[in-house]
């Protein structure tokens, strides 16, 4: 099984990606579009995004991407985030990695390498790189990326140890499913009136379906229009599901309503 996901070889997005399967062939791309797109051409069986950080909050290309083109959402998994400080040396002058992961470890940083430079780059895993490259960088990454050649100053530096990462495991549009714990869908009413977002809701709280994840993003199409993305507590396969999809059809009759598909959820340490 073909599966891509962000890259480098040892990110975190590579560790959910080889929990999609026991003969994944893993290959990264450079973007989240590219890895849907990937999937949606058919260039790939299985892509693997973040959609959602405990502490940074959702990641909003990951979110246009599903917007844009058809896919299914096949499966969650869910993975701790446990940073760790890697280096050469206990001397430490500059801290190089993902934007998120310094912001994840703010604390730590402020308390115990006050002086020393933030260096924002593409991954982790690029500032685990760095970090093997030049003596005085330190990088931030799962303490696994540490290998021979660099010392593990510190585990667990994150500022809250309930950190996790939701990643969705993406397939063809042809392979979305009823069956599953949760569901997603992508809404857009191609409308803007009062009580619209209330409007949206109500048909799954009417049915007793918790809402578990309601996001907005701007449609592109003029200021003010906005895509929905909802995560329910239900499968497709439930008739609550299909009566509280009826109705949200009907509210976006001048727009369109993607179901993503039902999906379980897979926890990987």
């Amino acid at each position: 099984m073909k599966v891509v996901t962000l890259g480098p070889s040892g990110t975190y997005s590579h560790r959910a990606a080889t929990a999609v399967s026991e003969d994944a062939d893993v290959g990264f791309r450079e973007s989240v579009h590219a890895i849907v797109s990937a999937v949606a051409d058919g260039d790939a069986d299985r892509g693997v995004v973040p959609i959602e950080n405990s502490i940074e909050g959702s990641v909003t290309e990951s979110l246009d991407a599903l917007a844009e083109r058809e896919v299914a959402v096949v499966q969650e998994v869910v993975t701790p985030i446990r940073h760790a400080l890697l280096a050469q040396t206990e001397t430490v002058e500059t801290v190089a990695s993902h934007s998120q992961a310094l912001a994840q470890c703010r604390s730590y940083l402020d308390e115990n390498y006050p002086d020393a430079e933030r260096q924002a780059v593409a991954s982790t895993a690029r500032g685990v790189e760095l970090a093997r490259e030049t003596a005085g960088v330190a990088g931030i990454g799962h303490p696994d990326n540490a290998g021979d050649d660099l010392t593990v100053l510190a585990e667990d530096i994150q500022d809250r140890n309930s950190n996790a990462t939701r990643f969705f495991v993406v397939a063809g549009a042809d392979e979305r499913s009823d069956a599953g714990g949760k569901s997603t869908f992508v809404v857009y009413p191609d409308a803007n009136y009062p009580g619209l977002l209330l409007d949206l809701l109500e048909p799954f709280a009417d049915r007793d379906i918790n809402l578990s994840r309601v996001e907005s993003r701007p449609s592109g199409e003029r200021l003010g229009d906005y895509v929905f993305h909802l995560d329910v507590a239900a499968g497709l396969y439930e008739q609550r599901t299909r009566d509280a999809l009826a109705e949200i059809d009907a509210i976006a009759e001048d727009g369109w309503v993607r179901r993503l598909g039902s999906y379980d959820v897979r926890h990987v340490v």
